[in-house]
């Protein structure tokens, strides 16, 4: 019996795996992957406008559609996405104190994204007069306006970067020290006694530890 309590002891005394929903390559990917969701919004048409050719003066440009890009439309929502990619990209090297800011930032630029596009959505007209002016030369024109689905799914992929950005924070306590200054502070204790195999000395030049 004491024979079997010994491995067992060493087992619940190892570090716990983490979860899949802590695991850094999946959270990353995750943040990245809802980040250029965002940013692939943009490239697409977020509205439909049909411009009044007897205001505008032009025949032509009352019969054809303007098709209006996300990257006209909230010009920010573009840079933010970028933020957020390269933050999410950032968190997987960062320290613990650094993924507390990354995360903020993160954030921050998920909340600039869904305020962009909720604007859009709220006041569509007059997201649309930048590119109606470019359009036509005249600057607050009346005009029919058309929302397609993408600004809609920018405030969804927003709302959920947001999230997962959130998720760093805890999932960070599941991550492996990369720094000095995120090492444990049982680090500076003594070591354990007893015999140090190969995979003991290994991992402990791995944490900057001189097992000679």
């Amino acid at each position: 019996m004491p024979q079997q309590e010994t491995p067992a002891g060493q087992a619940g005394s190892g570090k716990r795996a983490a979860p899949a929903w802590a695991r850094k390559s999946t959270l990353v990917l995750l943040i990245a992957v809802l980040a250029l969701a965002v940013f692939g919004t943009t490239t697409q048409t977020w509205m439909t406008v049909t411009l009044d050719p007897n205001q505008v003066g032009q025949t032509g440009a009352g019969q054809e559609p303007l098709k209006v890009q996300g990257s006209d439309a909230a010009t920010t929502v573009t840079a933010l996405a970028l933020v957020a990619l390269a933050g999410g990209l950032a968190a997987a090297i960062a320290g613990r104190i650094a993924r507390w800011v990354i995360t903020a930032i993160i954030v921050l630029a998920s909340a600039g994204i869904i305020a962009a596009a909720a604007t859009v959505l709220a006041d569509p007209l007059a997201a649309a007069q930048g590119s109606i002016a470019a359009a036509t030369g005249v600057s607050g024109s009346q005009a029919q306006v058309d929302v397609t689905a993408f600004p809609t799914l920018a405030v969804a992929a927003g709302c959920l970067l947001a999230l997962a950005a959130l998720l760093v924070i805890p999932a960070g306590r599941h991550w492996k020290t990369r720094t000095k200054y995120d090492a444990p502070a049982a680090a500076g204790s003594a070591p354990a006694a007893g015999p140090v195999d190969e995979i003991d000395s290994w991992d402990r030049l791995s944490r900057g530890d001189d097992p000679t």
